[in-house]
């Protein structure tokens, strides 16, 4: 079986740091499905476990957290799936990752892939589809239908993966996003995504959300670094909450949000699968979900590039890509 790995952490234009190797076929046992992988995606969780540090696999690791394929078979526990279907899943973790031709994903956290889509189109999303809708919806309490209509939302780092579809997600809810980009070409991606305001994070972030005519947002979403907190503690209503995705060294002071009485939450798509947690199977209610918005036109792909075939060199370019920092949208690979 194909599939590439790493050996040693390696920067990413050394040709060692993602190798191709032929691996043993997985058994699927449990509630496993084994899955014919037909695309992958690359995002920053892939650079960062693949980053540079002074470690040594004994054996070839194989990365990877996006991918769409076929069920190829099942273990003895598995009702939700059968050989043949379709699926898209964003994986765990601690397991052995998507970048090879089969794969082992617990069904629980796997769901049915849009019919509309292809297996590009499809790869591109679950990652950043579980982020946003756990971030908005499950930490931040927001009501996915539209109970919470009319509220405000800041998006920080909006023309990414996961704010490429939580712009979709809040303006299906109702919310009025405000969504950060800087460039020509990221402005017109979050707007047409449907931003409904678009701030520059390299300006003065309070006084541009202040100039919409907004002294307080009701929710902030921070889907990058930390370097904008003072803002967004300055910016989040009394009583309002703030959802963050990466861990950070970054001084959080907390006075500002203790006098307001508001809420911090931390969204880590890889929580449920990774502590086995009783409600796992919501992420693959979760997907299917957003498989029907999807089929019904609600919610679109945010694939912006596709490489093939999925090999070490495609895999180092995917990673060169996402590491640039200019990303708009994802970008996949497909085809073993």
């Amino acid at each position: 079986m194909k599939a590439i790995a790493l050996l040693r952490y390696l920067p990413v234009d050394d040709p060692q740091c993602l190798v191709d190797v032929d691996l043993p076929m997985p058994r699927a046992e449990g509630h496993d499905l084994l899955v014919e992988v037909k695309a992958v995606s690359v995002n920053p969780v892939d650079a960062k476990v693949r980053a540079p540090k002074d470690k040594a696999e004994t054996t070839p690791r194989v990365i990877g957290y996006d991918a769409a394929g076929i069920v190829s078979a099942v273990g003895p526990d598995v009702t939700l799936f059968k050989p043949g279907d379709e699926v898209w899943y964003a994986g765990d973790i601690t397991r052995t990752g998507t970048n090879q031709q089969y794969h082992l994903v617990d069904a629980r956290i796997a769901g049915r892939k849009p019919a509309s889509l292809t297996f590009a189109e499809a790869a591109a999303m679950p990652l950043t589809t579980i982020t946003a809708w756990e971030a908005m919806f499950d930490r931040l309490g927001i009501d996915p239908d539209g109970a919470d209509k009319g509220q405000s939302i800041l998006l920080i780092g909006g023309a990414g993966g996961v704010g490429s579809i939580a712009i979709q997600l809040a303006r299906r809810a109702g919310l009025t996003v405000i969504a950060t980009a800087s460039r020509p070409d990221t402005i017109s991606w979050v707007r047409d995504l449907g931003a409904s305001h678009v701030v520059n994070h390299r300006e003065d972030l309070v006084a541009q959300v202040r100039g919409l005519g907004f002294r307080h947002v009701d929710h902030i979403a921070i889907f990058n670094d930390m370097r904008h907190w003072a803002a967004c503690v300055e910016l989040i209503r009394p009583q309002g909450g703030i959802v963050a995705i990466d861990d950070t060294d970054l001084p959080m002071p907390m006075g500002g949000m203790k006098t307001k009485a508001a809420s911090l939450h931390w969204e880590f798509i890889f929580a449920r699968p990774m502590h086995q947690t009783p409600d796992m199977i919501e992420q693959h209610r979760l997907l299917n979900r957003v498989a029907g918005l999807v089929d019904a036109g609600e919610i679109r792909t945010t694939l912006t590039r596709t490489l093939s075939p999925i090999n070490a060199a495609t895999m180092r370019e995917a990673h060169a890509a996402v590491e640039s920092g200019r990303m708009i949208g994802k970008i996949v690979v497909e085809g073993f």
